[in-house]
């Protein structure tokens, strides 16, 4: 039996010196010292020695136990070595070489002149407010006197979704200051900048999809100055100092008295082009004063309170900006285009 066992240490001893895998190596320690293993196996038979050699053969096997475990133990770290060695060498980084580009999003121009324009707005106090892009007609109409029969509320200028008129694609965000007087008590100081939908045809400054920053402030006191400090503070912080602007007579039905307010053209600086159709200006918004009919609608005493409103187009507002010169740019999603900015 000593024989056998020296045998079995010196078989073990090489296979495990030579075995070059993890899973290799658990395999033989399994074959050789497992419950089921070789030296199990030998030291079954201890039973049929002379009780005078049993403790010797029992002293061997325990060395050659504790010798076969040392071994396993040692190579399971050397190949553990080896792999990560080998490893480290398949993934080594050369820091030298360029990495790869990749492509960071920027903004859109119209959100970032939004984000610009609500800075603006909220660094003078006001709120943002926000309504239904699908809305009725009494609200984007009515409520804004603007009755039945009015010439803005023509199926050539409005997308209506029902047949009697009554649900529309809102042409304005106007009707968010309506909900916002029904709801909040004077004073009121807030933008709703959104969506609005009118049947217009294509060019260079119309579209039938558009974006509007509408602005309403209410309170006791509230002028045509006030009015006109605030639209001149927008356009001196957008544009920079020394943007010419020009405030015309007009009408709205829900304001009175109304104007319009231009800015001058950045492609011909006044002289006339097909950006500004040869006038020199680009209409920029329409303001106003909030109509006494469109407060006592709200619930509001137009004898106690006043307030002015506007609504600015944001495409005309990011072509003055960036200097664009047709609006259809900001809508065809050209990553040559929208890249510069």
């Amino acid at each position: 039996m000593k024989e056998l066992l020296q045998e079995l240490r010196k078989s073990a001893l090489e296979a495990m010196a030579g075995a070059d895998s993890l899973e290799a190596l658990e395999s033989l320690r399994v074959k050789y010292l497992g419950k089921k293993g070789e030296l199990t196996a030998i030291l079954k038979q201890m039973g049929r020695l002379p009780a005078d050699e049993r403790p010797v053969i029992g002293q061997l096997a325990n060395e050659i136990r504790e010798q076969l475990d040392e071994a396993f133990e040692s190579r399971c770290k050397s190949i553990s070595q080896m792999l990560l060695e080998k490893r480290l060498k398949a993934e080594t980084l050369d820091v030298t070489i360029p990495g790869t580009y990749v492509p960071i999003g920027k903004k859109h121009p119209l959100t970032t002149v939004l984000d610009e324009a609500i800075e603006i707005f909220v660094g003078m106090g006001f709120c943002i407010a926000e309504g239904p892009e699908v809305e009725f007609s009494d609200y984007n109409f009515t409520k804004l006197n603007t009755p039945e029969g009015h010439p803005a509320r023509d199926r050539q200028d409005t997308f209506y979704f029902t047949d009697d008129g009554s649900v529309c694609l809102r042409t304005q965000t106007s009707p968010v200051q309506v909900r916002v007087m029904e709801t909040s008590p004077p004073p009121i100081r807030i933008i709703s900048p959104g969506r609005v939908y009118r049947k217009d045809e294509v060019d260079a400054t119309h579209s039938p999809m558009f974006h509007q920053i509408e602005g309403l402030v209410v309170d006791k006191g509230i002028t045509m100055g006030d009015l006109k400090g605030t639209l001149d503070t927008l356009v001196q912080r957008l544009y920079g100092e020394g943007t010419r602007t020009r405030f015309r007579p007009h009408h709205f039905p829900f304001t009175e008295p109304s104007c319009e307010v231009d800015v001058q053209c950045f492609e011909c600086g006044g002289a006339g082009c097909r950006v500004c159709k040869g006038e020199g200006w680009i209409e920029l918004l329409g303001a106003g004063m909030v109509h006494p009919k469109v407060l006592e609608g709200c619930g509001i005493d137009s004898t106690v309170y006043s307030g002015f409103a506007f609504g600015i187009g944001l495409e005309r507002m990011a072509m003055r900006r960036f200097n664009i010169r047709d609006m259809r740019l900001l809508f065809e999603n050209d990553v040559r285009f929208l890249s510069q900015f």
